[in-house]
């Protein structure tokens, strides 16, 4: 088992400390364990999902508020608290780009930063091709897609997670990954740009 599934399953300390007695809800201290361990992890995932930063700082503040608010509606029994968190989290970011009503994941402009060590304006503008091309490309993708994706490669979650979050099997986040990934590749190199540079 990886280190990545391990602390989302029940075999890990925390998780273990709360399913020893799953009678007892979470306790606030449990609570402050839990976010250390899954902060990066749903900043990440929202970021991948609405890439602007202040919107990833609002959502990502009411995903662990409301899951403060819940915390005696959790039951380690049911699922693992990676599970129920990242079912909050994705929740709030659908309920956002629908009353958005926006179709792209990423706007362009907030990955526009320029790269930090002072890159050549050369540089600069072929990072900014790049980006520009792989966002375009998955913004593309189906919204499944996005979802899928950003959960595998923003919060770093094995296909077997993904599949506790969304209700797919293993088989199937494999399948859309797969596809996904070429997809991206597919339209990267339509654009001229190699899949080993973007």
């Amino acid at each position: 088992m990886t280190a990545q599934e391990n602390s989302f399953s029940k075999s890990s300390p925390t998780a273990l400390n709360l399913a020893g007695d799953t009678a007892r809800a979470l306790q606030p201290l449990d609570f402050l364990r839990l976010y250390d361990e899954y902060y990066l992890r749903v900043v990440s995932y929202i970021h991948y999902r609405c890439g602007d930063a202040h919107i990833t700082e609002d959502l990502t503040a009411q995903t662990f508020e409301r899951a403060l608010d819940r915390l005696d509606q959790y039951r380690a029994e049911r699922a693992p608290f990676g599970a129920w968190l990242f079912a909050i989290a994705r929740n709030l970011v659908n309920d956002h780009l629908q009353s958005r009503h926006r179709t792209a994941c990423l706007p362009l402009e907030s990955v526009q930063a320029q790269p930090g060590n002072d890159p050549t304006p050369e540089e600069r503008m072929i990072e900014s091709e790049l980006q520009s091309s792989l966002l375009r490309a998955f913004e593309a993708l189906s919204e499944r897609e996005r979802d899928i994706l950003s959960l595998k490669f923003g919060a770093r979650f094995t296909n077997r997670r993904i599949a506790a979050i969304t209700g797919l099997s293993d088989a199937n986040i494999g399948v859309i990954v797969y596809r996904a990934v070429h997809k991206l590749r597919a339209r990267l190199e339509g654009a001229g740009i190699s899949y080993e540079n973007a």
